[in-house]
């Protein structure tokens, strides 16, 4: 191995780190507004709860709406630029959330929410840019050591919720959503240590070739498999989550107890990260992600034997492990299918859909939950993991025709 080639990879596994690091921090308000959304907008609501779930759904819509600007800022400013840039829209949307909660104005509460969001989609671009500044060899690894943040996130975030939620008394929830500010500018400071990438970069990827189009780039079968599972992984974790928190509170366990049952699933969402990448280096990103489908349609069975407290938190520590092996699985999966040119547009519009999906999703579990209950938001885990194995297997005959074709030509 070159002295180059040793200084990439440890400028790589400082780029991760910093962004981990970052992740960890800035990336806790999104547990604060995922545990707390529905719950304060219930509070906000009158007798309807039907759209408890709206202000979720304003953080993905959020999330969503950036995903593109985000790129489009990052790719014109740079990454520590533009990272920056997010952590302050992130504070602002949780200045908007406390000023909203004050007011008691419910819509004015979920378009804090959506601010979060578009906050947020600068943070889902972490994962990009440690895949991007690392070498082929350990793109995936730095895809999870990014994710792996997420474990402090997980502790800190509910954490936060727990000794916060009443800190502003009698206004409820407002203490939660005040502590993104200095959140927002924790993750600030970290960002700054991030160094810029070399001005040659750009040489180098007019060398591996034009940008294709869009259109060529997402029509192929590798990544129209990859974002369908990204899209249904990822889907089913928000409408599944979004509802736990009210299914847990109607069925008599207290605010902390479905708090507690958020922490335990983020953790599971990242923890495993540490190796994630490691076993897709290993076994295949594809064999990770129906793993991950297997590991949703585990939480599904367990929610559906019952209402005890156990049962809840078991079941979204499932759905936790499941979304991690699911997402990063189909996220280096994504990663594969674009030069270093093209990485802009692509991210962009992948995390468009992805988002677009993911807030239909949290609208809709807020009303699936108050038509059919909880089971019911369990009971659509199944058919949509049944398509995104379809996905899988589809792409898996896709490859065995090429190489019989391939196979073909060299015996004529």
């Amino acid at each position: 191995m070159t002295a180059i080639a040793i200084g990439a990879g440890k400028e790589a596994r400082r780029t991760a780190l910093i962004l981990a690091a970052s992740q960890a921090i800035i990336g806790s308000a999104a547990p604060i507004a995922i545990s707390m959304g529905a719950l304060a907008g219930q509070y906000l609501l009158g007798p309807d709860k039907s759209l408890a779930t709206a202000p979720i759904t304003g953080f993905n819509i959020g999330v969503a709406l950036g995903a593109l600007p985000a790129a489009a800022i990052i790719r014109g400013i740079g990454q520590r630029g533009g990272f920056m840039t997010g952590t302050i829209v992130t504070a602002l949307g949780g200045l908007i959330a406390t000023l909203a909660l004050y007011q008691g104005s419910f819509w004015l509460f979920a378009f804090g929410l959506l601010t979060i969001g578009i906050g947020g989609a600068f943070v889902q671009q972490f994962r990009f840019a440690a895949a991007d500044n690392a070498p082929p060899e350990f793109k995936a690894r730095a895809i999870s050591f990014v994710l792996a943040g997420g474990i402090v996130t997980a502790i800190l975030g509910p954490q936060i919720v727990i000794f916060t939620r009443e800190l502003l008394a009698p206004v409820m929830f407002a203490g939660s959503f005040v502590s993104i500010l200095p959140l927002a500018a924790v993750g600030a400071v970290i960002l700054s240590f991030l160094r810029l990438p070399a001005k040659a970069s750009g040489k180098v990827e007019i060398a591996e070739g034009d940008a294709r189009p869009l259109a060529e780039i997402v029509t192929q079968p590798r990544f129209v498999a990859a974002l369908f599972c990204a899209v249904g992984s990822y889907a089913l974790m928000s409408f599944v989550m979004t509802g736990a928190p009210l299914a847990m509170v109607g069925c008599g366990l207290s605010e902390d107890d479905a708090t507690l049952g958020i922490s335990w699933h983020v953790m599971a969402m990242f923890a495993p990260s540490f190796f994630t990448g490691s076993l897709i280096h290993r076994f295949g990103a594809e064999r990770i992600v129906a793993t991950g489908l297997i590991l949703l349609i585990g939480c599904a069975i367990v929610a559906l034997s019952g209402l005890a407290l156990w049962q809840f938190w078991t079941s979204l520590i499932l759905l936790g492990l499941g979304w991690n092996f699911g997402f990063i699985g189909a996220t280096a999966m994504v990663a594969a299918s674009y030069r270093t040119s093209e990485k802009g547009k692509v991210q962009g519009f992948h995390d468009f859909v992805l988002f677009g999906s993911v807030a239909c999703a949290s609208l809709m579990s807020g009303m699936v939950y108050n038509a059919w209950g909880w089971e019911m938001l369990n009971w659509m885990i199944f058919p949509v993991t049944v398509l995104c194995f379809v996905a899988l297997g589809a792409l898996k005959l896709t490859g065995l025709r090429k190489a019989d074709a391939r196979s073909l030509r060299r015996f004529t």
